[in-house]
């Protein structure tokens, strides 16, 4: 049975001070969609992004890089093929690397790529909804990026998904939930508008593969940047309630929240 973690606010704080001082360089084979949008999340929160999603350069990079996100949501054949390469030679260099399988379940060729994916290396992270967790192992998937199921729901499937890739399964939800197979960690924080935003998921996916290289604790590294995202949400919906000002206003909210605002603000159990 999973058990509930013994993760703190403290060490999610000290994480995050880590991440700031290291300024992580993450590298990210993206949807042409979120993009910038993700770019601009790294770099408001402390890391620098790389974008390169080309079969040319992508195993080269993620030798050098510190954390490759691996983002299906507009699979391409160049980008896939970018994919594999990048994936095969992060497991080279111990590159840690998350997998967020945009729509796995609900359309049968980028699930099977994520699933590819998977049998190439174990990632660090394993990030996505409900539907898209189930639907890569074996579950219908939802309508397009939209989950149809909640995040409590798949939490037997995350752990499962998550002792048998040796990875951490982070599901997101009205409460995120994230498993390394034995522990379980539920984070409370967040606001609906954020649903309401492109990208903003995705971008967590990004985040991820940054904490993960400053943490060799994969579940902390995935708390880590959940809790940076939705608390700085929380804060920015204070100011900005409407999707396109709460935009702006989650970035700056990015480089202002601290390690003390984290240690304070996130509701973890």
């Amino acid at each position: 049975m999973t058990t509930t973690t013994s993760l703190s606010s403290a060490a999610l704080a000290a994480a995050l001070a880590d991440f700031r001082s290291a300024q992580p360089l993450v590298a990210c084979i993206t949807n042409i969609v979120v993009a910038q949008w993700t770019a601009n999340v790294l770099l408001a929160s402390g890391a620098a992004p790389a974008m390169v999603d080309n079969p040319r350069e992508s195993g080269d990079f993620a030798k050098v890089a510190s954390g490759i996100l691996v983002n299906l949501g507009t699979p391409y054949l160049e980008p896939v093929e970018a994919m594999r390469v990048a994936v095969s030679a992060a497991a080279e260099a111990d590159t840690p690397w998350v997998l967020d399988p945009v729509a796995a379940g609900g359309l049968a060729w980028r699930t099977g790529v994520a699933r590819e994916l998977l049998g190439l290396a174990n990632p660090a992270i394993l990030r996505g909804n409900a539907s898209e967790i189930a639907g890569l192992a074996g579950g219908a998937g939802g309508r397009g990026v939209d989950s149809s199921e909640s995040s409590a729901s798949v939490v037997d499937i995350a752990r499962d998904l998550a002792r048998a890739h040796r990875t951490v399964v982070a599901v997101s939800g009205d409460v995120d939930q994230l498993t390394d197979g034995d522990r379980l960690v539920r984070i409370h924080n967040g606001h609906p508008v954020m649903t309401r935003v492109t990208g903003v998921g995705c971008s967590l996916g990004a985040l991820m593969a940054g904490f993960a290289a400053v943490t060799d604790d994969r579940l902390l590294a995935a708390a880590t940047a959940t809790a940076l995202l939705t608390v700085a949400a929380e804060r920015a919906v204070r100011v900005a309630p409407r999707p396109g000002s709460f935009a702006v206003a989650l970035l700056d909210e990015l480089d202002a929240v601290t390690p003390a605002d984290i240690e304070a603000g996130a509701r973890l159990s």
